[in-house]
């Protein structure tokens, strides 16, 4: 037995909750993954894991011995990082998962910027607005909007997005504009309906002006849950949408939205960038974050008072 792998094979595998995902995170067979737990078991002479036919469960040897190992694993590679000096060049394979409108509006614009930085990192970058598990999906970083709702993983506050209310000239001349959110309850006028990915429902508008808070659902024709087709939806006509500054600004410039509601404040939403606990931040994971904090700065820096639910 390669105690180094079946070391690797068992913080794998209490990670991803599966022999599976385990296998397929490390390139390697479930049956060879399988092996291994088993060869460190029958050297510890101490069972690690609990196995079903539907779910694997560390056992309480199994989580204290995670620990350790977990720190261990972290200290090899602080020793090959000091040798190779990749602290100084960080390099290899960064799995990470970033909303769609920010990865296509801001983070892959920039990625030339970070290429002539980094040049050996490579990214595997899942573009969605769907909730990821960090752990089970094996990713090593995701950046979230709102506030988390898992305390037990590791976050890193990257960013505050101020939003505003929306429409676009052609919805307006169809519908009129709204002058108080309340409108937005009536008859004569629609929203697009952002979708949360955990409930199905649509996310509500907050909003508040000198000591007046109202929260305003809206009715909709059509509802989306990507950040992208959202905004397709208002440009188009289809209702009223608010947004992140760093989306609408540009449309709004040009002609193509017009903002509503002024002297009212919508609440803001923090950035995290979010990593798995107890895992070693590694030199290229660590040098993505800063550069993601660097980067909000320009569009969303921290600092800015309020929370939004709606996850971009």
């Amino acid at each position: 037995m390669d105690r180094f792998d079946a070391l690797q094979a068992f913080v794998r595998v209490v990670e991803a909750g599966s022999f599976t995902k385990a296998a397929q995170t490390l390139g390697i067979s479930k049956t060879t993954v399988t092996q291994l737990v088993q060869q460190l078991e029958a050297r510890l002479c101490v069972k690690l894991l609990n196995r079903t036919t539907r779910q694997v469960r560390v056992t309480a040897e199994g989580a204290a011995y995670y620990g350790r190992v977990v720190s261990l694993l972290a200290d090899l590679e602080d020793a090959d990082a000091g040798v190779s000096h990749a602290v100084a060049a960080p390099k290899g394979r960064l799995r990470v998962d970033v909303p769609s409108p920010l990865a296509s509006m801001i983070l892959i614009p920039a990625l030339p910027m970070f290429h002539a930085r980094y040049p050996d990192i490579q990214f595997d970058m899942g573009v969605s607005d769907r909730t990821v598990d960090v752990i089970g999906d094996n990713v090593d970083c995701v950046l979230r909007g709102g506030e988390l709702a898992d305390s037990s993983l590791m976050a890193r506050r990257v960013g505050e997005l101020e939003f505003g209310v929306y429409a676009a000239p052609r919805y307006l001349e169809r519908a009129g504009e709204p002058f108080h959110p309340r409108e937005l309850e009536g008859i004569d006028h629609r929203i697009v309906g952002f979708l949360r990915a955990t409930s199905g429902k649509t996310v509500p508008l907050s909003m508040w002006r000198d000591n007046e808070r109202i929260t305003v659902q809206g009715r909709y024709v059509v509802a989306v849950d990507d950040g992208n087709a959202y905004l397709a939806a208002g440009l188009a006509g289809m209702g009223i949408v608010w947004l992140p500054h760093y989306m609408a600004n540009a449309h709004v410039a040009c002609g193509e939205l017009r903002t509503l509601f002024d002297g009212w404040r919508v609440a803001t939403m923090p950035i995290y960038a979010v990593y798995p606990p107890n895992r070693h931040v590694s030199a290229k994971l660590r040098v993505f974050i800063d550069w993601v904090t660097e980067l909000m700065a320009q569009h969303a820096p921290v600092g800015a008072a309020g929370l939004a639910e709606m996850k971009v």
